[in-house]
């Protein structure tokens, strides 16, 4: 039982990524194992160290919303509004004309309008400053995913955007069951949008030694634990999920797709960049998850992990496991990263994962970290679910996510028992 009085459930699922749009279309990829990696349409790559990425395919905005409101939004914004258009779809939730006040937003983003950041600076440099649009500013900021949300769906309740890196998602989704617990809103729509498959995205990223360059093989490029890992591979999408009190969605007869019972956060107050090495922090966020879902180590089945795929990175967070859990728990404990499949979609990560984890709970699977040909040594002391996903009853889920400047973030779900 969560240790808080007021229930939370998932009744929506809103995805558009590398792997498909809409839930089930997504789903069956990751049980497929397909990797959504790709040689980058959306920019010639000539010059580029890292030529692929983990694009969202033949997406049209106009299949969302009206083409000058598109031309209103950097691509980011744009996936926002479809993959809450698309959560609100699945949950079935009934909207009022007027505007509902018992309704927020909470969509995070890492990084905002970059597309919109680098054209308008091109023109700014090229034709002066005169030229700048007047929508620059407000296409380019990160909180404009979920404003756009909230203007689309005429929700009024709580709005809000976390920045936290890659802990983004993670964020945006915790601070919206906090919501729903303070009693300040019945349902939220929560999770992540980014857009940063672009040049300056992909260039940065190369110029801290942090992208996968295995051009020649994009589809295996991302190998989480894998002892011949170069990097991760940049992802984009966007993934909202629909956060209801659960007397809310029992009196209107919605589908529950699992329970939201726990979330921690934490600092490492250690590196730009770098994870704490002695796992103590991001550790502090797990067991603070699980203390808020009322769960024990001994208790949770399965953990789709932050694994981006980095050699230093992926054996960090295995010791963050083992000292949150405890070694002997650790070892009987599920683990995958999906990122092998999706990509790295930064402060959409948290959603598409939270999503990922709610379907593998409904659907009784564990999915995959895919690519793992070679397990490294450094990475063992868990139960690691490689390249085929398993048939299993999960009980309580972890997603962690783990940001640049030490953001740690921890969502733990259950499987629904009424």
């Amino acid at each position: 039982m969560s240790t808080s009085e007021k229930r939370v459930v998932v009744t929506g699922i809103g995805l558009i990524t590398s792997n498909g749009t809409g839930r089930a279309e997504v789903w069956e990829s990751i049980l497929a194992g397909r990797s959504g990696a790709a040689p980058i349409t959306l920019f010639d790559t000539t010059e580029f160290v890292t030529k692929f990425a983990c694009e969202v395919k033949g997406f049209d905005p106009v299949g969302y919303m009206e083409a000058k409101t598109a031309r209103r939004m950097d691509r980011f914004a744009q996936l926002a509004v479809a993959a809450g258009k698309l959560a609100v779809e699945d949950a079935k939730l009934p909207l009022q004309e007027g505007g509902n006040d018992r309704i927020g937003t909470i969509v995070a983003s890492g990084i905002g309008g970059l597309s919109t950041f680098e054209s308008q600076t091109r023109v700014l440099m090229e034709r002066g400053p005169s030229r700048v649009s007047p929508l620059f500013i407000p296409m380019m900021i990160a909180n404009m995913g979920a404003a756009q949300l909230s203007m689309a769906l005429g929700l009024r309740g709580p709005l809000s955007c976390p920045v936290t890196a890659c802990a983004s998602g993670n964020h945006a989704l915790g601070d919206a069951l906090e919501v729903i617990r303070r009693g300040q809103a019945d349902v939220m729509l929560a999770g992540g949008a980014e857009a940063a498959v672009t040049p300056v995205g992909i260039s940065a990223f190369n110029a801290m030694k942090a992208l996968s360059t295995r051009n020649d093989d994009p589809q295996t490029a991302s190998r989480p634990f894998d002892i011949d890992r170069d990097g991760f591979v940049m992802g984009e999408g966007g993934a909202v999920l629909v956060l209801e009190a659960l007397g809310h969605a029992q009196a209107r007869g919605a589908n529950i797709w699992c329970e939201i019972v726990g979330y921690g956060m934490s600092g490492d107050a250690h590196h730009l960049t770098e994870p704490d090495p002695t796992g103590h922090a991001p550790g502090l966020s797990m067991k603070m998850a699980m203390a808020d879902a009322g769960v024990a180590a001994e208790d949770i089945t399965y953990i789709n992990v932050h694994g981006t795929s980095t050699p230093v990175g992926d054996p960090s967070e295995i010791r963050v496991i083992q000292k949150s859990l405890g070694e002997d728990v650790a070892k009987g404990v599920a683990v995958s990263s999906t990122k092998s499949m999706h990509g790295h979609c930064l402060g959409a990560t948290g959603g598409v994962e939270a999503a990922i984890c709610a379907m593998g709970i409904a659907d009784g699977y564990i999915p995959a970290t895919t690519n793992v040909f070679n397990l490294d040594p450094k990475c063992e002391g868990v139960d690691h679910v490689l390249n085929t996903p398993r048939k299993a009853q999960i009980e309580v889920a972890l997603s962690n996510g783990f940001g640049f400047g030490g953001h740690n973030a921890t969502i733990a779900l259950r499987r629904f028992n009424g």
